[in-house]
């Protein structure tokens, strides 16, 4: 399934659908076979690190190394699957899990002051000094009911981020 002489069965596309809980449609999926096997330059059936950054907007994204590690690896089938979160059919909740994938860098399902000021300095790079980030981080998490010691769950970032208005839904065309 992940090579460019191949072609997607009827069950392959079936399959897939159903790994990403049929939010794209036979076609979509189509297409993003067509784009997996463009990435997939030496036809491994997996998309490498360096095969990612080759997409400019990847690589010049300010949170694609902790991206990388979410995706380097990645098959067709857990390529589509990682899509599907930015999907506009997808549910808030598959899209806080992706929130909370990227701020759990090291994968304990827990996201600590520490981590989510990672994300911050990887997002303002130099026009917020930590202490600003700190301050601001202090009290958008003392607004929500945390301290900076709180560790939150997947579960926290669904109660803060449940509140969010659908607008936020972004979709990146498949085409």
């Amino acid at each position: 399934m992940g090579n460019t002489s191949s072609m997607l069965t009827q069950y392959d596309i079936e399959e897939v659908q159903s790994h990403c809980q049929d939010l794209f449609e036979q076609q979509e999926i189509l297409s993003l076979y067509q784009r997996f096997c463009q990435l997939d330059r030496n036809a491994k059936g997996f998309i490498s690190s360096d095969e990612f950054l080759s997409v400019p907007e990847f690589a010049m994204n300010p949170l694609s190394l902790r991206l990388l590690k979410m995706v380097d690896g990645l098959n067709f089938k857990d390529f589509v699957a990682f899509l599907s979160a930015f999907s506009a059919k997808a549910s808030l909740k598959q899209k806080v899990k992706l929130i909370f994938q990227v701020y759990d860098s090291d994968c304990n399902g827990k996201v600590s002051f520490k981590d989510i000021m990672e994300v911050l300095r990887d997002l303002s790079g130099s026009f917020m000094s930590d202490e600003q980030r700190e301050r601001v981080l202090s009290q958008v998490l003392k607004e929500a009911g945390y301290t900076n010691d709180s560790f939150l769950t997947l579960e926290d970032f669904i109660k803060v981020f449940g509140s969010c208005k659908p607008e936020m839904d972004v979709e990146i065309p498949v085409d």
